[in-house]
């Protein structure tokens, strides 16, 4: 078995852009900034132009080929000017490239092969003085650097591969991993990778951390590191719980056994129609799969949604007593999934619903009167201490409930109630397998589930 040094070692070797590498991203990223600062200076704006992210902090992974530019608008503009302005810029600079939407429009493109994001801030004087939550991205890049050796911006960067061959790197909403920033600042609390490995494989959550000693709030997350820039900032905000217990199995893991494969994993399997259906025959449960247009809404909006409507119409299910066994919810561009797996689809038409203790009076009665005189209801008759009533069921059949508007009637994302509500297929048990052709990654990761 190969030692975890000489692993770290092949790792930082291969994540580690060369020479030539940084050459080119530097010139492209002197060119842009120069194209910038004119603009600025066409438009007789007072500002200033910082490269920002991972490659101004020398902690990007080789092949990364993103530059991040910030321009800096003085305070005295208002929002509407700032983004009128920013985007102007941006398009000056790249004029090939488009707009997207964070917090305030910026413009992404492509300049010699590098992707590009040219986002417009205001210089503050603080972090704790922002107007929107980039304005605070400038703070992080002037602390990293000047708390970052060159050894410990190899230990990010290892760091980085490690967070990305394990699937937690990034914080987007999709993934709720963690961020760049959010590994710079573990590798710098702990003084480098391995030391956060053996304090990871170790953590009790919830944890916090306060680099600065600073902090003013206190956070109910799994993982708390305050940001050195804002004491009431929590970096770590978006990380989910079972990503944070993703790093701490694959530490142990990598601890108890280095290698190159939690580094750089293998391809990610897929599986075609006939393999779902042998996993589906092997355990016997039943498959819904409500499937829909997606939401034309970024992914940040987009996957809370669906998480959240997926909650709720799992929570509606489990209201009418059918079990579901487990739930995922995936999309791409065009179609959208709600996976439910069923253990129970049919229930019988009558449901057992407990009242008071007798000797609780008031309420008793009033249970007691509720049902005493309803011939559909078998009781109330006295089960020990209480009464007990067995009424007619609302929802016997899970196939008619989410065939139904019934699903209406749980907490739904906005967008996806909406994409609901213009219509949506409903797929049962085999034909579920026909997700396959687009789908057959989410759907190995579902039936052929790792840490």
């Amino acid at each position: 078995m190969p030692s975890l040094d000489s692993v770290l070692e092949t790792v930082a070797d291969r994540v580690t852009p060369a020479p030539e590498e940084r050459e080119r991203l530097a010139d492209a990223a002197a060119t842009l900034t120069d194209r910038a600062e004119a603009a600025l200076a066409d438009h007789e704006v007072d500002g200033d132009v910082l490269q920002v992210g991972s490659t101004a902090r020398g902690t990007w992974l080789a092949g990364d080929r993103d530059i991040d530019l910030f321009v800096r608008f003085p305070t005295d503009y208002d929002r509407a000017e700032l983004e009128r302005l920013g985007l102007a810029i941006g398009h000056e600079v790249l004029p090939e490239g488009h707009e997207e939407y964070a917090e305030h429009p910026y413009v992404t493109g492509e300049f010699e092969g590098f992707a590009v994001d040219l986002v417009p801030c205001y210089d503050v004087a603080s972090a704790t003085d922002i107007r929107s939550a980039v304005d605070r991205t400038p703070f992080h890049t002037q602390y990293v650097e000047a708390n970052l050796t060159d050894d410990l911006a190899g230990d990010v960067r290892v760091c980085k591969g490690f967070l990305k061959g394990i699937g937690v790197y990034g914080s987007d909403l999709r993934t709720e991993g963690f961020s760049g920033y959010l590994a710079e600042l573990l590798v710098l609390e702990y003084g480098g990778f391995e030391p956060l490995l053996r304090a990871a494989a170790d953590w009790h959550p919830p944890v916090t951390l306060d680099p600065e000693n600073h902090g003013k709030t206190t956070f109910d997350d799994p993982l708390t590191v305050i940001d050195p820039t804002d004491p009431e900032r929590n970096v770590a905000a978006v990380l989910s719980t079972a990503n944070l217990a993703r790093l701490q199995h694959y530490a142990r893991d990598l601890l108890a056994d280095p290698r190159l494969d939690l580094f750089f994993p293998n391809d990610q399997p897929t599986l075609d129609g006939d393999a779902i259906r042998t996993h589906l025959d092997r355990r016997a449960t039943t498959p819904a799969a409500i499937v829909f247009e997606t939401p034309d809404i970024v992914e940040d909006q987009l996957y809370p949604q669906l998480r959240k409507s997926l909650a709720g119409i799992e929570a509606g299910l489990e209201a009418h007593d059918f079990t579901v066994f487990r739930s995922a919810t995936f999309a791409d561009a065009e179609r959208s999934v709600l996976l439910f797996e069923l253990a129970t689809t049919t229930q019988p038409a009558v449901e057992r619903h407990e009242g008071p203790p007798v000797a609780v009076r008031e309420h008793a009665e009033g249970f007691f009167e509720t049902y005493a005189d309803d011939d559909a209801v078998y009781g109330p008759f006295i089960e020990d201490d209480r009464y007990v009533a067995e009424r007619p069921r609302e929802v016997t059949d899970a196939r008619a409930y989410l065939d139904s508007d019934a699903i209406f009637e749980v907490a739904l994302g906005a967008q996806i109630e909406t994409a609901l509500d213009d219509g949506y297929d409903l797929l049962w048990d085999e034909d579920v397998a026909t997700l396959a052709d687009r789908f057959g990654a989410e759907l190995a990761a579902y039936f052929e589930p790792a840490p």
